[in-house]
């Protein structure tokens, strides 16, 4: 009779943890709530935007300042044996611009996170990032190009800017002018709920 309940309960365990989804942000500082409140990021809007829509929800945000391409690369295998994650918000980039780093080199970092995460039967949702003016239009244009590439390549969504319609209003940056302040974090959300909507369905 033990046996009988143990064996129960232990199918109910795995089955409500197959139940669960679990999304991770693999970002940088525009991700990881620099210079505001944790709670007031889009990454901890986003949860609990989920968690009034469906409890089977998990966020994790692996999201760290600083953060480019190749310390993304170098922490996706663990994140994925971590988290074990179904969906991958992919926000990485703008460091590797803001340095001047080999656009190159941010397409091979870039490919090889999509593969590896592919490759473990995740969703990636693919976050283009775009650079201030005196950045040059040449590198500007090449940089910003390498997401759509990489979209069209893998076939996987975009969204071309993370923070697409607040570049002209000053009000809603720090003093930096490169960090969203807290009020600008529920539209940085809006940009990217419709695309993950797609993908939780």
């Amino acid at each position: 009779m033990f046996k009988i309940l143990f064996t129960i309960i232990l199918l109910f365990v795995n089955c409500t943890a197959h139940a669960t989804t679990t999304i991770v942000i693999l970002g940088d500082s525009l991700s990881a709530s620099y210079g505001i409140d944790h709670n007031e990021g889009w990454v901890a809007l986003l949860e609990r935007r989920l968690k009034k829509t469906n409890n089977s929800y998990q966020v994790v945000n692996a999201s760290i300042s600083g953060e480019t391409s190749a310390g993304g690369l170098q922490r996706i295998n663990n994140t994925i044996r971590q988290h074990r994650p179904s969906i991958l918000i992919l926000a990485l980039g703008a460091n590797d611009g803001l340095r001047g780093l080999s656009l190159r080199q941010l397409h091979s970092n870039l490919t090889q996170i999509i593969q590896r995460s592919q490759k473990s039967s995740v969703n990636v949702l693919l976050i283009g990032m775009r650079l201030p003016n005196n950045y040059g239009p040449q590198y500007n244009s090449n940089f910003s190009a390498i997401y759509s590439k990489l979209a069209k390549q893998f076939e996987l969504p975009l969204i071309p800017f993370l923070l697409s319609g607040l570049e002209n209003n000053r009000a809603m940056f720090q003093k930096d002018g490169l960090h969203p302040t807290a009020a600008a974090q529920p539209a940085i959300l809006d940009n990217v709920w419709p695309h993950l909507k797609l993908l939780l369905k």
